[in-house]
């Protein structure tokens, strides 16, 4: 499990067994349950730490998504779903789980400053699903449980842990399962930014220059990272002893 990062960008963590504690040096401290979600707009840049909350298996899917350069610097903010609160829609064998954007009819809650989809599509054996993602739209499918049929009735199955990489044509996604086990997957898609990037550890910028300021404002704590000079996790102050 990671124990520090910081970011200029969005980030989004759903943990989907266990629970991971997390804290920043801001005093934002929480934890993720199964089935819970926390969407952190890291902006100008935060220090925060993730680490297990308990014994056991921990698993989880992170999805880090690149800001405008106009909203690089914002201030850092949170935004938390528990489980139970996250926008749901089920329809003729299909169950949707709408993280981000819209499916079945059904809008999330959670704001986007990049425009942004994150579905959590469960299929029982025989559903035919048919999801549109808007034109120009980068997006994948990723394969969590079962196997599935996408593109066209004739296609090879995928998977569990399979990627699918889709077009950005504005065909959406068609999926059928045509086993007899449940299948399930994410929908996973944005906006392109139409703007460079240079990424470098965990910062993500613009240009080179950019980078190298950022890199300057962390080692002087300068800039937004004042707080970051005396700041340790409470999880990790055992672990140098």
């Amino acid at each position: 499990m990671n124990s520090q990062f910081l970011h200029l960008l969005d980030f989004l963590i759903i943990h989907t067994e266990g629970a991971v504690t997390h804290e920043d040096f801001e005093g934002h401290k929480g934890t993720i349950g199964a089935g819970d979600l926390q969407w952190m707009t890291a902006g100008r840049g935060i220090v925060h730490s993730e680490m297990p909350a308990a014994q056991g298996t921990q698993r989880g899917l992170q999805l880090w998504i690149n800001l405008a350069s106009k909203h690089k610097m914002i201030e850092p903010g949170y935004q938390e779903v528990a489980s139970r609160d996250i926008a749901e829609a089920a329809q003729d064998r299909i169950k949707v789980r709408v993280i981000a954007g819209e499916a079945l009819g059904t809008k999330s809650a959670v704001y986007t400053r990049t425009p942004t989809m994150y579905l959590d599509f469960t299929l029982k054996p025989g559903a035919h699903l048919q999801q549109p993602v808007p034109v120009s739209w980068n997006a994948f499918v990723y394969v969590l449980e079962g196997e599935g049929i996408f593109g066209s009735p004739d296609s090879l199955a995928a998977t569990s842990h399979h990627l699918l990489l889709l077009g950005n044509d504005g065909d959406g996604v068609e999926a059928w399962n045509k086993s007899m086990k449940p299948l399930r997957f994410i929908l996973v898609g944005g906006q392109p930014l139409g703007e460079p990037v240079v990424q470098y550890g965990p910062f993500v910028m613009n240009t080179e220059e950019e980078i190298d300021q950022t890199i300057q404002d962390y080692e002087n704590c300068t800039n937004g990272f004042e707080k970051a000079r005396h700041w340790r996790s409470e999880a990790t102050l055992g672990l140098d002893e």
